[in-house]
């Protein structure tokens, strides 16, 4: 099986969220300078490194997800269990998690708990956007490929999530806080749309794939040992380096497919991860033990369960993919 990562990268500007190349459409709000993208192929880049599409190509096979029984920090009861998972369609997969400037963009608000003082000489709008829910993703994937079609993306990014029939979410009403919002059974029998070529949250599957990026350790540099800080240090903020909040994505340095942020940071919410009753957040976050944050890693301890996908939370994050 053969896998690639061509990474398409862009020259930074440390105060403006760029999309494409500099200086087109200059747009400049509150919060950030925007500049808007000529066509630009296959992605949406979005600064350096914020929605730089990784691509992850393979010729069909499988790959060995979750963790061996000798691996230190594992958890027994059955959620890490290997099995052999076929990956048979490439994708790509943005390089980073979502970022707050991003977010922004796309929908006008900054959600994030985590959303001022930025520490370390960090750039604000770096830092990954947290505090969304599940729900709350649909709405952006969705709108983020209108805007891109919006923008004049040559290829033409087709919605991913339809509820009640529609793509459009201006059509599915209040997005739900609680279970027992009257949209809530709706918006949880949302469907991807066949043959949908924009933007979504990676499968569990895609995400350890892309995560592993062909190791079989139990972090992505080779490191086998969730207490080697000296080790785990070079590739993602933790408990013991972090400071007092989240960090600009990108510092740290990437996986062997060039994604960051993959261990540590913010959890990053999946598509379809589950176990029993419990919704799975992949990677780890940086206020809890870096055990949480190895890759074949399923943690439920904070109580995601099915109905919490209505849930917000300064700790989740997440990345896309795209067919």
């Amino acid at each position: 099986m053969k896998n690639t990562a061509k990474l398409f990268g862009i020259a930074a500007l440390t105060t403006a969220i760029v999309f494409g190349l500099a200086g087109c459409d200059l747009v400049t709000s509150g919060h950030f300078t925007i500049t808007r993208p000529p066509s630009h192929g296959d992605i949406i880049v979005i600064g350096p490194g914020d929605l730089d599409m990784g691509e992850v190509r393979t010729g069909g096979g499988a790959f060995l997800m979750g963790s061996p029984p000798t691996e230190l920090g594992r958890m027994d009861d059955g959620r890490e269990d290997q099995r052999w998972v076929t990956i048979s369609e490439g994708f790509w997969i943005s390089q980073t998690p979502v970022t707050q400037a991003q977010w922004y963009a796309v929908m006008g608000n900054n959600p994030s708990v985590h959303n001022s003082n930025p520490i370390g000489g960090d750039v604000q709008g770096r830092r990954p956007v947290e505090n969304v829910s599940w729900f709350d993703i649909l709405v952006f994937a969705n709108r983020l490929s209108e805007f891109a079609n919006r923008l004049g993306e040559g290829e033409g990014f087709t919605p991913a999530y339809m509820i009640n029939g529609s793509t459009n979410p201006d059509d599915w009403g209040d997005v739900p806080t609680s279970i027992n919002h009257p949209n809530f059974d709706a918006w949880s029998a949302v469907q991807i749309v066949p043959g949908s070529t924009g933007y979504r949250l990676p499968t569990e599957a895609q995400w350890e794939f892309a995560a592993r990026a062909g190791t079989t350790t139990a972090f992505s540099n080779g490191e086998q040992d969730w207490t080697n800080q000296e080790s785990l240090d070079r590739i993602g903020w933790f408990g013991f380096n972090r400071g007092d909040a989240t960090r600009e994505v990108g510092l740290k340095e990437p996986n062997p497919w060039g994604l960051y942020d993959i261990h540590g940071n913010v959890y990053e919410w999946v598509w379809d991860g589950s176990w029993g009753d419990y919704l799975i957040v992949r990677g780890g976050f940086l206020f809890n033990s870096v055990r949480d944050a190895r890759s074949a890693a399923r943690p439920d301890w904070s109580g995601l369960g099915m109905e919490y996908r209505v849930n917000r939370a300064g700790l989740k994050g997440f990345r896309l993919v795209r067919p």
